[in-house]
């Protein structure tokens, strides 16, 4: 069962920089083809993470003024929150694989 939290301009701020779990939100679009290949992945992995890591979704063209805070030119765009700040990225659809590392890349910085 996906655990992705649909996120809006309105609870960006409480969903994500307020968010006490690592976060990553993934800005997309219904109309995009990539970003609807890597939406599955979010799924499982928001299953796998629950409790350790916030998996969440924005979409780019009901949300604009999140979209433009962060610059997003490109999606599909992951960005990566940890106590509010933003400490990394992955920009277009990457496989499972890449997702995972960046995860546990995330998850390590916050442990040490």
């Amino acid at each position: 069962m996906s655990k992705v939290i649909e996120i809006t301009d309105g609870n960006f701020e409480e969903e994500v920089l307020k968010s006490t779990l690592p976060t990553e939100v993934d800005f997309w679009a219904p109309w995009c083809g990539p970003c609807r290949m890597v939406l599955p992945v979010y799924d499982k992995l928001s299953g796998e993470y629950d409790g350790k890591f916030k998996f969440c979704k924005i979409n780019v063209d009901e949300n604009r003024q999140t979209a433009a805070k962060y610059q997003i030119m490109s999606i599909p765009m992951q960005k990566y929150f940890v106590n509010g700040q933003e400490v990394d990225q992955i920009l277009g659809a990457v496989p499972e694989s890449v997702i995972r590392a960046k995860v546990e890349s995330v998850l390590k910085k916050v442990s040490d």
